[in-house]
This record gives structure tokens, sequence and C-alpha cells, in this order.
């Protein structure tokens, strides 16, 4: 005990003796005098350092985009990251909805930030659709160089060179009839797009008006077949009562025949806390999936694992893959026009064929300036 109190007394006395050095200026020797040079080195004032580049701030803005076909408002997000060139993707959102809800309901723009991809939402007017349903039923809306396709190109490639996105990783997604529409947009432009995203969708070319649309969603319709491959991942829930599942399987039988030969392989999981799945992964070989299908258990018509702060989203967790290979990213650093149509309700699970009066307006409050949609 005495030992222990005295080397705590030693150690208050160094400590106190280096503080008294610190606050007491001790008398020194002069010091000899610098050499001329030095002293007029020393006495010229020091050069500030280099300003240091601050990483630009994640963005989230809105815009417009005209072209001889029409015209769509969109929303932007930008992850405010320096990588060179970065993955763009197109989020095409389903009816009833706009961007930034679907936005909020999806959380993509969390995920964008945390991956460094650049994500466009372009919205649906009620002049086009009084739900805002992209018209993925309209022969004249899907086809090339033809109505809404022809205006989502012309608005990805315009992106592309504005923000600088690498056109080799171009991707688009969307759910129910933006799904559905994003196949048709890939099938008609092929060459723009490295991949596709399907949640809850039908394949390209299943319906040809309302009548048949309805039908389509009801009982399933295989569409037109693929004449390009593309990766494609689709996921739907079992309990969808809007759009059969039975759309999903044919949406993945389209995606494969481009394909000569692939591997399926079948996998069944469980998300903590969440819903089980099964996920069916086909390659060539033992190489890159190519067709993936995600079929989650108990889910409705909704976002599997999206949020509550937008429309149509199944907050219990499911399993949406953050770095599917299929949409590689960089590592951390409906109806005619003008009538009603089908789309869902806001409540997951129920379908309804009438018009919606929701909230919100994406009305296009410019006129159409002629430009060329590619």
């Amino acid at each position: 005990m005495k030992g222990g109190l005295k080397l705590a007394v030693d150690l208050a006395a160094s400590l106190a003796a280096a503080a008294l050095k610190a606050v007491v200026p001790l008398v020194a020797a002069p010091k000899p005098k610098a050499p001329r040079k030095e002293r007029a080195r020393a006495a010229a004032p020091e050069k500030p350092p280099l300003a240091t580049r601050s990483m630009p701030a994640a963005s989230d803005r809105a815009g417009l985009h005209r072209c001889e076909h029409g015209a769509r408002h969109y929303r932007i997000f930008k992850p405010g990251m320096t990588t060179a060139a970065p993955p763009l993707l197109v989020m095409l959102h389903g009816c009833g909805q706009t961007p930034a809800d679907f936005a909020k309901g999806t959380g993509m723009n969390a995920l964008a930030k945390t991956f460094g991809l650049i994500v466009v939402y372009p919205a649906q007017p009620r002049e086009a659709h009084p739900t805002r349903c992209w018209n993925w039923f309209q022969t004249e809306d899907i086809r090339r160089d033809a109505g809404e396709a022809a205006i989502l190109a012309s608005l990805t490639r315009d992106l592309v060179r504005k923000h600088g996105a690498d056109p080799a990783r171009v991707y688009v997604a969307g759910l129910s009839a933006g799904a559905s529409m994003a196949l048709a947009l890939a099938r008609a432009y092929p060459e723009l797009f490295a991949a596709v995203g399907v949640h809850s969708g039908l394949p390209a070319g299943a319906a040809r008006d309302q009548a048949s649309a309805l039908v389509a969603m009801q009982r399933g319709d295989p569409g037109l077949r693929r004449m390009l491959p593309m990766p494609t991942i689709v996921f739907h829930g079992s309990h969808d009562r809007v759009v059969n599942p039975r759309n999903g399987r044919l949406v993945v039988l389209r995606a494969r025949e481009p394909y000569p030969t692939l591997r399926g392989t079948e996998t069944a999981g469980q998300v903590p806390n969440g819903r089980a799945y099964r996920r069916t992964v086909y390659r060539l070989g033992s190489g890159r999936s190519l067709v993936e299908h995600w079929n989650v258990a108990g889910s409705g018509h909704a976002w599997s694992g999206g949020s509550s702060r937008g429309r149509f989203t199944d907050e219990r967790p499911g399993r949406l893959a953050r770095d599917d290979p299929l949409f590689p990213a960089p590592q951390p650093v409906g109806a005619e026009k003008g009538r009603p149509g089908p789309h869902h309700s806001r409540r997951a699970g129920r379908a309804v064929a009438r018009p919606g009066q929701l909230n919100g307006s994406s009305r296009l409050s410019q006129p159409v300036v002629p430009g060329r949609c590619r």
C-alpha cells in the first residue's frame, strides 16, 4: 500500500513539473545567429496550403425532357461521388405512383448513395393515363421510335450524355405497369440497356388493349418472343391478386429463350423476421447468373422489402438483392389514353379496373418542343 502511494505521489510530481515547464519560460543561453540566407527564408511568409477538393453533395432534382414524341418530367438522384462514369438506373413507377413516392417506397436512393449509381425516375402524367399507368399494353407506345418507349429511350440517352454515366452500364427496372414497360423498353432498345429488372410485371407484348390487359393480368400471357439476350431478374409475390404470379414465370421463360443452353438451380431461404422465398438462377455453365426468378412467399402486389413511406410496398423484409450480378455496381467508397384502365388499388392484393383519384399531379406545364427522339 505504501509503495503504491509513493508511486502515485511520484507520478503526480512528474506531471506537475512537466506542466510548470510548459507555462514558465526557462532562461536559455543565447542561440547563435543563423546565416543571412536562412534568416531571409525564415522571414518569408509561408505559402497557404493547397485547397482540398470537397466531395460533391448528393442531389435530388427535377427535370423535364422534351422531344418530337412528347415530354416527360423526371427526378434524378446523383450520389455525390466522384466515381468516373457511374452506372445509371431508370426506375419506372407503377400505377397511382409518382417518382417521389416510388423513390421513398423502394429506398433506391439510399442504395444509390452506397453503391455510387445515378437513379432516374421518369413521371407518367395524368394526360397520358388517368392513374399514371405506363401504357405497356398500347402497341403505339411500346414500339421502337414510337410513343412512350421513344420518349424514355431519348430521356435515357440524354441523361447518360449530360451526367457522364457509363453507356455500358445502363439498366431499367420497374414495378407493375412500370415493370411491364421496362420489359417493352428493353425489347425495343436492346442496345441501350445492359439488364432489366421486373417486379410484379407482365411479358412484353402480353396485351394489345384494355380488355386483353385485364385478361393477361388475371390469367397470364406469354407475350412476344425476345429476339436478343439480356440479363433479367424477376421478383413476384406468391399471393399477388392483381398480376397473376404466372406472369413472372412467363417473363423468365421469355428471358431464357435467346440463350442456347442455361442451367437452372433452385434454392429456398428465409429472411430473418421476414418472408421466405424461392430463388431460381439460370447460368451458362458455371458462369454468372443471366436470368433469375425470386418468388416471395406470402407477398402480394407490392415492392418486396419496401418502406411504408411509399405506396404499394411490402414492408416485411423480402430479399431484393442489393449487389446482384445482373445489376453490377461500384463498391462503396393498363388502358386507352384518357380512359379508365386496369391498375392496382391502394391495398396490395386487390385488383380493380377503374380510374383512381389519388393525390398529387405530374401535369406538363410546358409545351412540347420538337426534338429528336432516337
